[in-house]
């Protein structure tokens, strides 16, 4: 039986050389060094001090199948230890680091060889004399032992030649260092060096599947992964912060050359807090859309060459995949497509990022959005599809909890439906049935978690419908959402406990909810829902205006309606507040079919 790994040791200095012959690959994976330099610096004394640093771990792609029959041997990916072996270089090699504003940066270590004490440099030390200011230099190939020491010692009188010469032998014992070498088989499948890839990273940064797909990605030359890596990464960083522009330009000239960097920096200029994907966002959506498949390990199988039907490594399907995911990568970043998606977003009702928790939903809304756009479908079409797409997928939970097997069932079918608007059909009348919409949804509104995506959904039907403000002529709640506005209790929340319900589940019910102006809000303070509202029909006849804008009986029933207020209202005290829930639950219910219907 033949082992998951082997453990060698190895030198400092040679997997080094490793990394500079490009033997082993440091994946440019999303995260830049992460390290502080003062974990640089105690990383530098352990291995002065001969102590251990842990091991590395590599693991060499499974051997493709060429064309012609013989076996490609590809690169070994560094699946573990890319923070410690990037650190060394920086501080032993002298090479330049990318910090999380894509800026290149050395991180330079100092050292004492009186003290013998290690330390990243600052001013101080490079006004004092008995430092040496940056380490690199002794491990250099023009360090002259002799002419440092003979310097060194003529600016500190106090330190013995004999002394330095022996601790500058063992500063740069250093490189000579063992260091472990853990070699994943090359045999192992896909899905358990993914697995090992997670669980080896789970106490630091917390990594994932999508991780080592771009791992994956970026250690391919041959066909463009860095690339492609690097238009993912930059894209997501861009839309996050669009400051990382002018370092990305001027520390990556050989991306800035590229095609690719011409399709993404239209970001620069562009601003949505909407949908901003993250690189692992990018990936699943461009990856779904384009091999229709929805588990991630797939991608890194497929981008190994593997087929599935014989469990060979064939580099056609390498070179394949890599096609199709350039292809579905660059679909995604396209700035027609994305903005078309939010154009759709937006007509949704969603109107900000807040509104839709579920991010999953999102990623197979565009997913969809893409597909149905490749396959020329009328945009108009489209727009209908995905928005009753996305809003049925937020109504059921569709893509909660771990989504891959959901996403890969829907977007099949999408892709093999002669007229996809009959699989919407279909999946209404499994999930969206009249027992749906009377019972279950109500149900569903009877929480008192504000971030319920079951309120979001009303509050995106009254974008929808462009609807006033509770008591409100003049402000829309797409205006008040934009702009924080407050979201106030039709029964008060001090009335409430003033009157018995005291825990927060009971006053802060969704469907005691709206969005009102501030100064409603404050008009209203405390008072039974009876009495402020008979305060605001007093002055439509005496038209002295308190609470709110309405100045007629058919501007307030039309108010009330809107915002889901059930007529009796007028009359109802502490008392009717449990039946108010209920009857507003309903209303609520009522008004998010009708704006799912007219989608």
């Amino acid at each position: 039986m033949s082992q998951n790994y082997h453990v060698n040791n190895s030198t400092v200095n040679a997997l080094l050389s490793w990394i500079e012959q490009d033997i082993v690959a440091i994946p440019e994976i999303q995260r830049p060094f992460v390290w502080k330099a003062s974990k640089v610096r105690d990383l530098l004394d352990s291995l002065y001090k001969d102590y251990p640093i842990g091991y590395i771990i590599t693991w060499q792609n499974p051997d493709a199948r060429l064309k012609d029959g013989t076996i490609s041997h590809g690169k070994k990916i560094l699946i573990d230890g890319q923070q410690r072996v990037t650190a060394l270089m920086a501080a032993i090699a002298g090479k330049n680091v990318i910090n999380n504003k894509y800026q290149k940066k050395r991180i330079i270590i100092s050292f004492n060889p009186i003290d013998e004490v290690f330390e990243v440099q600052n001013n101080a030390i490079l006004n004092n004399k008995k430092w040496i200011p940056d380490i690199s230099t002794v491990f250099s190939g023009q360090f002259s032992t002799f002419q440092f020491i003979n310097s060194y010692c003529e600016a500190n009188p106090e330190m013995d030649p004999e002394k330095l010469h022996s601790t500058l032998q063992k500063l740069q014992q250093i490189k000579h260092s063992s260091i472990g070498i853990i070699e994943l088989n090359h045999t192992l499948d896909i899905e358990t060096v993914t697995e090992i890839f997670i669980r080896i990273n789970s106490a630091g940064v917390s990594l994932s599947q999508a991780d080592f797909a771009m791992s994956k990605i970026s250690v391919n030359d041959h066909y463009n992964g860095p690339i492609i890596r690097k238009t993912i990464d930059y894209f997501s960083h861009l839309m996050k912060n669009p400051a990382v522009f002018d370092n990305i330009k001027e520390n990556d000239d050989e991306f800035t050359e590229s095609q690719h960097f011409q399709k993404i920096k239209w970001v620069k200029d562009y601003n949505t807090n909407i949908y901003e994907p993250s690189y692992s966002d990018v990936l699943r959506v461009a990856f779904t859309f384009k091999f229709l498949r929805g588990r991630i390990s797939n991608l890194v199988s497929l981008l190994s060459g593997r087929d599935f039907d014989t469990r060979e490594y064939k580099e056609e399907i390498i070179e394949s995949s890599f096609i199709s995911l350039n292809d579905g990568v660059l679909k995604f970043v396209d700035e027609t497509n994305f903005k078309r998606f939010i154009m759709i977003l937006k007509s949704a009702g969603i109107i900000h990022a807040k509104l839709v928790r579920s991010q999953n939903a999102l990623n197979f809304a565009y997913a969809l959005f893409l597909l149905l756009r490749e396959r020329e479908l009328n945009q108009s079409e489209i727009n209908k599809i995905v928005r009753k797409w996305l809003v049925a997928s937020i109504l059921t939970g569709r893509y909660s909890g771990s989504p891959e097997s959901m996403f890969e069932f829907d977007i099949k079918r999408f892709a093999n439906a002669e007229d996809p608007n009959e699989y919407v059909k279909n999946m209404e009348a499994g999930e969206l049935s009249d027992a749906y919409w009377n019972n279950t949804l109500i149900d569903s509104l009877d929480t008192s978690v504000r971030s319920s995506p079951y309120f979001n959904l009303f509050l995106m039907a009254q974008i929808y419908h462009g609807d006033n403000a509770f008591l409100s002529k003049s402000i829309r709640v797409q205006q008040l959402i934009e702009e924080r506005g407050d979201v106030h209790h039709v029964f008060p929340k001090r009335y409430l406990q003033k009157n018995g319900y005291n825990r927060r589940g009971q006053y802060n019910q969704i469907a005691n909810y709206v969005y009102t102006e501030q100064a409603i809000n404050l008009a209203i303070r405390d008072q039974a829902p009876n009495k402020y509202m008979a305060r605001v029909k007093t002055q439509l006849s005496e038209g002295k205006i308190e609470i709110g804008e309405m100045t007629t009986v058919e501007e307030l029933k039309e108010n009330l309606k809107m915002n889901c207020v059930p007529d009796a209202i007028f009359q109802m005290n502490s008392e009717d507040y449990l039946s108010f829930l209920q009857e507003r639950r309903k209303m609520i219910a009522n008004k998010i079919r009708r704006f799912y219907e007219a989608l």
